[in-house]
């Protein structure tokens, strides 16, 4: 960024150094909240509510699903290869999921949480009996949130957390992978190993030889992907930072169908109609829907 003083004889530039607070922080679930619906994305990361100046989340059984099984997963990383099984991980789990009982994780009923609790149970099973490349060293950067300046010029930060970088010490680089507890497999058009890509190879040394996704719930090892093209990966979401850069300046966030279950279940949070249920650890107002809760419909989680 590029600052301009002007005397009367010359005009001097001087060069800013980049503000990370008044940057544009982009990560795939924002760009995903966008591209499903600008009204979602507005009450998602912008909105908070005038009482408590809090942003807003609201909870539900496959974010709950989500949020239990990675906590555990994620809890490996950062312990040495030699010992990360040495604990009991069902027992581990079962103890994180005391923090999403009842409403919250979103859950209106026993027999929905009950359902819920035991499909984590199963993929954390799965991952015992089936460690791979969760016995292997581990690459963690040195971040809470890993992050670069994705355009110092246009002032945006991309970021994200990667689940699991495993080190691959016979070509000294890293293997990017993805933990999934959707029953559905991830679009090929999704931007989120490209994400990651991007993330791992502006955030550490080592070079990226392969990127997989892990189908918990449905297989016992990672599946391999095609690694994304940097550049491709760049110019996609630049071209998304340039949309929703618009839409914040000109503080337009409208529904393209008038009202779609993306923003909808979070303006009946806004109108009252959702159950408050605390503060979580970031700051957030969570809330639940009680009448939403209890449909066992599709999900898919990113973890």
């Amino acid at each position: 960024m590029l600052s301009l003083t002007v005397t009367t004889k010359f005009i001097h530039f001087k060069q800013m150094a980049p503000d990370k607070y008044s940057a544009l922080w982009l990560s795939h679930t924002s760009i995903s909240d966008f591209l499903r619906c600008p009204r979602a994305y507005y009450l998602k990361n912008i909105y908070r509510d005038p009482s408590t100046n809090h942003k807003v989340k609201l909870i539900s059984p496959p974010l709950a699903l989500g949020q239990a099984v990675h906590e555990v997963l994620e809890s490996l990383s950062v312990l040495p290869a030699n010992i990360r099984f040495k604990d009991n991980l069902l027992e581990k789990f079962r103890g994180n999921w005391k923090k999403f009982s009842g409403p919250n994780g979103g859950f209106s009923d026993t027999g929905l949480e009950n359902k819920y609790r035991l499909r984590g149970e199963e993929m954390i099973s799965r991952v015992v009996q089936n460690p791979g490349p969760l016995l292997n060293p581990a690459v963690k950067i040195n971040l809470d949130l890993p992050s670069y300046w994705f355009s110092e010029e246009e002032n945006i930060i991309l970021c994200g957390k990667i689940d699991w970088l495993e080190y691959l010490p016979q070509t000294d680089s890293v293997h990017i992978i993805d933990f999934k507890t959707s029953k559905n497999e991830e679009d090929q058009s999704s931007l989120q190993l490209p994400i990651y890509h991007l993330l791992a190879k502006n955030c550490q040394k080592r070079p990226i030889l392969q990127a997989s996704y892990w189908y918990l719930s449905l297989s016992d090892f990672p599946q391999s992907q095609p690694l994304p093209d940097p550049d491709q990966s760049t110019q996609k979401i630049k071209k998304i930072a340039t949309q929703i850069k618009l839409a914040r300046s000109l503080n337009r966030f409208k529904c393209p169908h008038h009202g779609c279950r993306s923003c909808l279940e979070y303006e009946a949070i806004i109108q009252g109609k959702a159950k408050y249920v605390g503060v979580d650890g970031y700051g957030y107002d969570i809330y639940f829907q009680p009448s939403s809760a209890s449909v066992d419909l599709p999900d898919s989680i990113i973890l």
